[in-house]
Formats: C-alpha cells, structure tokens, sequence
C-alpha cells in the first residue's frame, strides 16, 4: 500500500503540484483505500501545527521584513562595508558579515538573499567585481541564515522532532559561524589572486559615525540572541519583541517605517507563514502515515542490513540528503525525511540527536544553492541578472567551504554539541 501512495506522492511533485497540497493528497488516498475516517487529516493537520514554538515563524518573518522596509538593513550593511575596511574584497567580506548579523535577525535564507543581495549585489558590479562572484558570494552568504539563531529551520525540525528549539540554535550556532569565517577567508583568497577591488577607506571618525547610525539595528541582533540563548524567554517570545522593537526603531528612531506600509508587511508575513505552516500541518499526517506503515522500522532494518558501521550511514545520509536538497524545498525535505531517518540515527546508531538534526538542516541548505532548483542561487541570479550556469561558476568555490563544514559536523559531535551542553547542562 505504501509503494503505491509513494509513487503517486512522485508523480504530483513531479507534475509540479505544490508539496504542501501534495502530502495532503497523498494522505486522503491513503486514508480511503485504508477505510479510516477522512476527518483524521485536519486532525492530524491540526496537530502538526498545534505548538508554541511555531508561533515563533511568523513573529520573526515579520521581524525580517520589518528590518528590510525600516532602514535598518541598509545600516548594517553600510557599517559592515567600513567595518571590512581597505581591504582587496572589502565589499564581498561586507556582504558575508552582512548575511551573519541578518541572520540573528530573520532566520531566512531567502529573506537574506533578497534583501542583502539587492543592495550588494548591483553595488559590487558597479565597483568592478564579476556578476558571478557577486552572485556567488551572496547566494553562499544566504546559507548563513538557517543556521545562526534564530532559524527558521531549526524551529520546525524541533517541532516535528520533538526536540529542544533552544539547543537546536546553539548547535547551529558555531557551524554557522565558521561557515562564514570560512567564505571571508576564501573571498580574501579570491581577491588577491585575481585582484578585486579594495573596500572602503574610511577614518576612525567615519566609522564610529557608521556605528552609531547602525546601534539601534545592531542591538536588535543582540537583544534576540541573549534572551533566547540567556533563557530569559522562548524563541517564540523572542520573535514578539523582534517585532516591536523592529517597528519602533523604523519608526520613531529612523522613520523609515510609516503607517501605511504596516498593512502590507503584515498582509506578506501571514502569506508566507502560511504557506510554511500548511506543509507542516500536511507533513504530519504524512509522517503519521509513515508510522502506521512502519516505515521507519523498515529502513532502520534495511540499513542495518547493509552496514552497521556509524560512518557509513552518515555518508549515505549526507549523501541523500544533499541530493534531495537539489530538488526540494529545506523545509518540505526536512519534515518529510527527519521523522523516518533520525529515530534510525539515534536508536540503531547512538548518534546525537542534536548533531544529526543539525546535519540534516546544513546538507538541505547547501540545496538552497545547488541547481536545478537552488532558490537562493536562483534568486540571486535573478538580482545580478545572470544566468543559472554563470551563477553556479561564481557559487562553485563557495561549496568546498561549505562541504568541509559538513564534513566537521558529521564527524565531530563536539562541533554541535559542545556548547548547547555548556548553555543548558
């Protein structure tokens, strides 16, 4: 029976119905050829959606989109152009620093690429650099997103997992970091060797003045983390006062913000957290599907079969899960896969729940950047006007950086695990 849904689950993706109706579809099919009451699916839709911590989705995608209509994207993005200074890439390394601090903001991977690489991908064209570095850089830069807290990611596979959203932040925090560290070293590498041109010079005066003009935006940044990672309030809370301090400071401190765009910001933030909402109602009766096949029982001893060696089914994890992210969206793969692969990680294999949530969220991201689909990478191109294939020429560096984070991930549960231990005990 479940072969027979699966394939028809195929055939609607394929025929390029959306994956949140698809799930939905497949679970009514098998509901009727199952004799069980249809009434099951909104209550297993309900279910799915029935959380605490996913209030936090739509608080912080609102909180994102504040930032980018209240001037304060623009602040951060010119006080990290002085901040990289006078050197060879200064505003490919502005661009990354950029993605890092919007990332403890929004928690978007394409919330990122859209707003940062419409500012910085047009002025680095304008200042010399090739439209395929500038796409690169930006598209890879966007990865940093669904992994430095708050992540958007991370908050659903929480709650489909069961899983503290808390320490899934902390785990995703230290990867993300050296993910960036890693492209600024790789953009410096690149900019000597094919002499980009160099960043803003500024004084001491200059950029104290860039400091201060970008405070209030920066404290936004510190204000979420602390109080999520200090424990003084849930990421949902977290993402409520993101979006009051967003509107004030647009408002009344930079009066970028009026009134009348509060509709529309709103009107955009609930259509895009439903649609991420409707693929977590409808995964749920998928993965209740799962559950009542046995499916997860079924792989764990399929796998077993095969290898029982820890390493090995981490390759073959990574390995699927990186060629999935290449056709479908993180957080669709996410909710479908995490439920069926992670018992078998953690029960058969005794890894780390936390590490391999982890994992799976950076092998999916990398998706976010890999053709055919790669909506980041698509969505860059589309700014720097490019092609795909040049895109991918300008990302191609950018995936041996990513690919060793992986790799320290994988192997080394410390690299995840370390300082969620240390924060929550």
């Amino acid at each position: 029976m479940f072969g027979f849904i699966l394939i028809i689950l195929v055939i609607l993706l394929f025929a390029g119905v959306p994956i949140a109706q698809a799930l939905g579809m497949e679970s009514f099919i098998y509901m009727v050829q199952s004799d069980i009451a249809v009434n099951a699916i909104p209550q297993k839709f309900f279910s799915g959606i029935d959380s605490f911590t996913m209030l936090a989705i739509p608080g912080f995608m609102l909180a994102g989109n504040l930032m980018s209509n209240g001037g304060i994207t623009e602040r951060i993005v010119g006080f990290c152009k002085r901040l990289s200074g006078n050197l060879r890439g200064g505003l490919s390394i502005a661009n990354i620093v950029a993605s890092m601090v919007f990332a403890g903001i929004s928690g978007s991977a394409t919330g990122d690429t859209a707003s940062i690489g419409g500012i910085l991908i047009p002025a680095q064209k304008k200042e010399g650099y090739t439209s395929e570095h500038a796409v690169g850089v930006t598209a890879a830069s966007s990865c940093l997103a669904p992994l430095i807290p708050p992540s958007i990611p991370m908050i659903v596979a929480g709650g489909c997992a069961s899983l503290s959203v808390g320490r899934l932040f902390v785990a995703g925090a230290i990867p993300g970091i050296f993910l960036g560290l890693g492209q600024i070293g790789l953009v410096l590498y690149l900019a000597y060797r094919f002499q980009y041109p160099r960043g803003i010079k500024c004084s001491f005066r200059e950029m104290i003045k860039s400091a201060a003009d970008a405070f209030w935006s920066l404290l936004m940044v510190v204000i979420i983390l602390v109080s999520i990672l200090s424990g003084l309030c849930t990421p949902t809370e977290a993402s409520v006062i993101s979006v009051v301090y967003g509107w004030a400071i647009g408002t009344f401190v930079y009066k970028d913000l009026k009134m009348r765009d509060i509709p529309k910001l709103v009107l955009d933030s609930m259509i895009q957290a439903t649609a991420v909402l409707a693929i977590t109602g409808f995964a749920a009766g998928f993965a209740w599907v799962l559950a009542r096949e046995q499916i997860p029982t079924v792989i764990a001893n399929s796998i077993t079969s095969f290898t029982t060696n820890k390493y090995v089914f981490l390759l073959l994890v990574n390995l699927l899960l990186l060629f999935v992210g290449m056709f479908m969206e993180t957080l669709s793969a996410l909710l479908i896969l995490l439920p069926v692969l992670l018992p078998v990680a953690t029960s058969v294999f005794g890894i780390d729940a936390i590490q391999f949530t982890t994992m799976s969220v950076l092998n999916l991201v990398i998706g976010l950047v890999t053709p055919p689909v790669g909506v980041c990478l698509a969505t860059a191109c589309g700014i720097g006007k490019v092609s795909l294939s040049r895109g991918v020429k300008g990302i191609l560096p950018f995936y041996l950086v990513a690919l060793t984070i992986l790799l320290l991930v994988t192997l080394v549960p410390g690299f995840t695990t370390w300082l969620p231990n240390l924060i929550y005990g």
